[in-house]
């Protein structure tokens, strides 16, 4: 199925305000849904018979600058017994200083391997993701200040007396 017929499945069960961007240019096309939608749209992906969406290959997270003031969580899905593939994104608002993390559903109840790549973007970009079963850093200390793939982030010069900056 290719990526016009799903976005259509899409559609018919959502609605045309679903989807707010949608990009077909990329090598991998994609579309936005809204935050608040995105774990709907997974179970329906993974569920419908047409799709059966059973493996989520990935989730990445990127941050789009303080000038566009937004992150990025991406969902690359495949469906091993059909053959195809799908990209969903949701953008959330990039959080000031001091302000809590941007939130976004979990969706480790449809994928029980989303567990390690969301808290991989909880880590490096700062992005909580709500009902995960176990958010915490994975790849760096648990005091460790900051997300390092932010654009803004500025490494602290000592962690626990070890010069860290160089």
């Amino acid at each position: 199925m290719d990526f016009d017929l799903i976005r259509l499945l899409i559609i018919s069960m959502f609605g045309d305000n679903v989807i707010l961007k949608e990009d077909k240019s990329s090598p991998q096309p994609s579309i936005t849904v809204p935050t608040d939608k995105i774990l709907e749209i997974c179970q329906f992906l993974h569920v419908q018979p047409k799709l059966y969406f059973d493996y989520l290959a990935c989730i990445t997270a990127i941050d789009n600058g303080i000038e566009i003031g937004t992150l990025e969580v991406i969902y690359h899905l495949t469906s091993i017994p059909y053959g195809h593939n799908f990209v969903l994104k949701v953008e959330v608002p990039r959080n000031l200083e001091g302000e809590p993390l941007p939130k976004v559903p979990s969706v480790t109840p449809i994928w029980r391997t989303a567990d390690w790549h969301e808290r991989e973007a909880y880590d490096l970009v700062g992005i909580e993701f709500v009902g995960h079963p176990d958010l915490r850093r994975i790849l760096l200390p648990a005091d460790w200040e900051g997300h390092p793939l932010r654009k803004d982030y500025k490494e602290q010069e000592q962690y626990h007396g070890i010069k860290v900056k160089y």
